[in-house]
């Protein structure tokens, strides 16, 4: 890598400021060239310098001068950062100045992708970077941060150097077979193997948690129509998001919006009301609602608090063959006397009124326990990438074939063999091993300036 390439880090269109990055390693050269201030190449690293950024004696911005000198950067080259005014016009005008010095404009990703190759952390990492950066949630910032700060990684580092011993005893035997000697201890690779199955099982489990919380809980709000799902859909978000009306079936489509209930993100689907129809655009309405709360992860089933306890019941019967945990939501609950709340005592349910927003505090609350995540350590690993877990699983494959050479005895070539193919799934998730098209899918992923 022997160009300088730059790319606006901040995002685009107007504002107070735009910062824009150069990396490589005639970054602190060129940036030289047009600043009018201090000698750049004489400045100490991780330092700021006020100036001008000139085209010939054309004044062009106000400036500070951001100084990082290889190594000690993001992407272990010289970096400078421009923060200048946040005007289009004064952006476009500093890089088309700095492309024509002789530096290139950066790819998606490829500031990262630098970082990476040149050392500054693995692949898992690197990936954790455009996971911070995409995070909107506590929960997902605080399993990037853990990620990107290496949590995951030094796991997956110990799981291997555990491996690599076990695997360098074997090749000492196929130097020696002909000696029939025995470098590598059978009953100790059956017990790494055993503990290194069992923790890449639980790594693998986690994904479930980690993906809910990367990308949200997906929860369809259910029932038939009129019950008050559109009215609850307002009602949890504070805003008329959902047209409401007094007619069944106005709600033909699925309306989606997302809600941050202490550090967890929802994603609320509300549904047309399920029932038979003949209207052709309502049916398929209904044909998504229940397509969608085969996808959830919760449902909450609205239905109306002035039904009877038998109509309820019939109501549920398809719901439970679904077996995804679902609520009872009974609404209208302020037009019910403590003798009718009491006649539902047999099931599990939560009362409300959407429309006079009783009981919706104590909604989010429930909701965070229906999920089990209330109490989630996101200090801990968590996997939030489908990437590292087909990886993971591979790897496990290749561990339980390790496990079935040594209790049903092979030659030590097969064990060698799948050791490494274990060794191998490890290192694509950290990058030890790789090609082009895993690197072009990861880090095309990620804004230009990153």
């Amino acid at each position: 890598m022997t160009d300088t390439i730059i790319a606006l880090s901040t995002p685009p269109g107007s504002g107070a400021i735009g910062v824009i990055r150069l990396s490589g390693p005639d970054a602190i050269t060129l940036a030289n060239e047009v600043f009018a201030g201090k000698n750049l190449a004489e400045q100490a690293s991780h330092t700021l310098h006020f100036g001008l950024i000139k085209n010939g004696e054309v004044i062009i911005d106000e400036v500070v001068m951001g100084l990082f000198v290889a190594p000690t950067s993001y992407t272990k080259e010289n970096v400078v950062e421009i923060s200048c005014h946040g005007s289009n016009y004064i952006i476009q005008q500093i890089m088309n100045l700095l492309i024509s010095k002789g530096a290139r404009a950066a790819k998606p990703g490829e500031f990262t992708l630098r970082a990476f190759l040149n050392g500054a952390f693995d692949l898992s990492q690197a990936e954790a970077v455009a996971d911070l950066i995409a995070s909107d949630s506590k929960a997902s910032h605080d399993i990037a941060l853990q990620q990107m700060r290496g949590g995951f990684s030094n796991e997956l580092k110990d799981l291997r150097e555990q491996l690599i011993h076990f695997a360098s005893m074997i090749e000492l035997e196929l130097d020696f077979a002909e000696e029939d000697v025995e470098f590598a201890n059978r009953d100790q690779l059956r017990n790494l193997v055993s503990r290194l199955t069992s923790h890449i099982a639980i790594l693998i489990s986690s994904f479930e948690v980690g993906n809910v919380l990367k990308n949200g809980v997906p929860v369809v709000i259910a029932g038939k129509p009129n019950v008050g799902k559109s009215t609850l859909l307002n009602a949890l978000l504070n805003e008329e998001r959902a047209i409401v009306s007094d007619i069944a079936g106005t709600t033909r489509d699925t309306i989606e919006d997302e809600l941050n209930i202490n550090g967890v993100i929802f994603r609320f689907i509300d549904t047309a009301g399920i029932r038979d129809t003949a209207d052709i655009i309502e049916a398929k309405g209904v044909e998504r609602t229940l397509e969608k709360m085969k996808q959830a992860k919760l449902i909450i089933y609205m239905a109306d608090a002035t039904q009877s306890l038998n109509e309820l019941e019939e109501q549920l019967i398809g719901l439970q063959k679904l077996d995804i945990p679902y609520l009872i939501l009974l609404n209208k609950a302020d037009l019910l006397t403590a003798a009718q709340r009491e006649a539902f005592a047999a099931l599990e349910v939560h009362f409300i009124s959407a429309r006079e927003k009783q009981g919706i505090e104590e909604l989010k609350d429930i909701l965070l326990d229906k999920v089990n995540l209330h109490h989630i350590n996101t200090s801990e690993t968590l996997l939030t990438n489908i990437r590292h877990v087909e990886a993971l699983k591979q790897t496990e494959s290749a561990l339980e074939r390790v496990m079935s050479n040594i209790d049903n005895p092979v030659t030590s070539d097969f064990l060698a063999m799948d050791i490494k193919q274990a060794l191998h799934y490890l290192g694509e998730i950290t990058g030890q091993v790789t090609t082009d098209d895993l690197l072009e899918n990861i880090f095309t992923k990620f804004c230009i300036g990153k």
